[in-house]
């Protein structure tokens, strides 16, 4: 039984190296950009304390999603996180909890960080009406986009519905 198991695993990272070219310790970011500035910070987090502020009860509570933005304060400019988005205001985040399609499991884990990013990504769209949402490994975000899609946040039922494949592009929209 190891034997297979250890068959399917190796199948497995195979499989996801040919099909998506890559090293299977890069990281997967997310990236949003808006017309209109986004928020940055730490969502989800949840310390034992404020004065404990880096003490966790468990993995759980230390999960979270920190969203960055695109503003260099030492050039005190904005950047592009990729040539794909349109709109100047940009923040990107990571975690090992956004799976990919393939990657889904449906964790606590997964649950909390793909529930901030949906709360998040309503936030924004209720605010500006308009939001670009993409994924990519880190250093792949100038390659050609592999699915580029237009949809009504109104369509994006749950939070597992913000599920994408590597270098997809979303613009969501509020309405038609």
């Amino acid at each position: 039984m190891m034997y297979l198991t250890m068959g399917v695993i190796t199948t497995s990272i195979y499989l996801k190296q040919k099909i998506y070219e890559r090293e299977p310790d890069m990281t997967q970011y997310i990236y949003i950009a808006s017309p209109m500035r986004l928020p940055s910070g730490s969502y989800g987090s949840n310390p034992v304390s404020a004065e404990q502020p880096n003490v966790y009860r468990n993995e759980l509570d230390f999960t979270h999603l920190y969203f960055e933005n695109n503003y260099d304060s030492h050039s005190k400019q904005r950047f592009s996180y990729s040539p794909h988005f349109t709109y100047k205001h940009q923040v990107a985040a990571f975690s090992n909890h956004i799976p990919l399609p393939y990657q889904l499991k449906g964790t606590a884990e997964q649950d909390k960080c793909l529930s901030i990013l949906y709360t998040y990504l309503e936030e924004a769209i209720q605010q500006c009406g308009v939001v670009e949402y993409f994924t990519s490994l880190n250093g792949e975000e100038d390659l050609p986009l592999l699915k580029k899609r237009t949809i009504q946040w109104p369509d994006v039922k749950k939070p597992y519905d913000l599920v994408i494949d590597d270098r997809e592009f979303w613009e969501i929209t509020l309405w038609n």
